[in-house]
C-alpha cells in the first residue's frame, strides 16, 4: 500500500512538473535583447553588437572591453524587410573580424546555450520572431531536454502576403530540430492588384450580368 502511494505521488509530481513547463510560455522581449544573449563558443577577446538605423550606428552590447572596428554598411536582420540592420565586430588573436550575415551569426553563436540562441539558429532557416504577434510567433517554453519555440515564417510575399506560424522543437544538447508543427496562417493580406483577391472576386461575381431568358418564337 505504501509502495503504491509512493509511486502515485511520484507520478503526480512528474505530471505537475511537465504541466509547469508546458504552461510557462515566455514571450521574447525583442530582437535587440535576443541578440544580446549570444554566448560565443570560440575564444573571443572582445566583441560589440552594433545596430545601424539609417546610417547611424548604436552599440547595443559590448563584451570583453573595447573593440576597435570600422563601421559597416551592410549587415543581418532577424526580421525580414527592415531598413535597419545589425552587425558584430569581434577581436580574436589580435585581429578584428565582422559578422554581417545570418550564416556568420549562426557560426558565431555556435552551440545553443539558451532559447535566444535557438531563435538565431532558426532565423538562418527563414523563421522569425514576429514582434507584432508574439502570442503566436514570438514565444517559447522549455523542459529539461528541449526548447519549444513558436515562430513565424514569411510563406508568400504577394497575392497574398502571407505569414505562417510554427512550433519548433529544438534539442538542447544537440541543437537539432526534432519536430516542426505547422499551426497555419496568421496573416494573409491581398492588395488591390491581386487577381485572386477574395473581395474583388465577390464584387466581380455580383456584377456579372444575368442571362436573360430567351423569348420563345411561336409559329403562326
Amino acid at each position: 500500500m505504501i509502495k503504491t502511494a509512493t509511486r502515485s505521488t511520484a507520478i503526480v509530481f512528474l505530471l505537475l512538473g511537465f504541466l509547469g513547463y508546458s504552461q510557462n510560455k515566455k514571450n521574447f522581449s525583442g530582437i535587440p535583447n535576443i541578440l544580446q544573449q549570444i554566448i560565443p563558443n570560440d575564444r573571443i577577446d572582445s566583441w560589440v553588437l552594433v545596430y545601424n538605423n539609417y546610417g547611424k550606428n548604436q552599440e547595443i552590447k559590448i563584451s570583453g572591453g573595447k573593440t576597435d572596428y570600422t563601421p559597416q554598411f551592410s549587415g543581418f536582420n532577424l526580421f525580414p524587410e527592415e531598413d535597419s540592420f545589425y552587425y558584430i565586430a569581434y577581436n580574436a588573436g589580435g585581429k578584428t573580424n565582422y559578422i554581417t550575415d545570418l550564416e556568420g551569426l549562426k557560426k558565431f553563436a555556435g552551440k545553443i546555450d539558451n532559447a535566444e540562441e535557438a531563435v538565431i539558429i532558426l532565423t538562418a532557416d527563414g523563421y522569425m520572431v514576429d514582434e507584432e504577434f508574439k502570442d503566436v510567433a514570438g514565444n517559447y517554453y522549455e523542459d529539461s531536454a528541449h526548447y519549444y519555440l513558436d515562430m513565424g515564417k514569411l510563406t508568400s510575399k504577394e497575392c497574398p502576403y502571407q505569414k505562417t506560424h510554427y512550433t519548433l522543437t529544438v534539442n538542447k544538447s544537440s541543437g537539432t530540430v526534432s519536430n516542426v508543427k505547422d499551426n497555419g496562417t496568421y496573416i494573409e493580406l491581398y492588395n488591390k492588384k491581386c487577381a485572386n483577391n477574395p473581395r474583388l472576386l465577390k464584387i466581380q461575381k455580383k456584377e456579372e450580368p444575368k442571362d436573360e431568358p430567351k423569348k420563345s418564337t411561336k409559329r403562326k
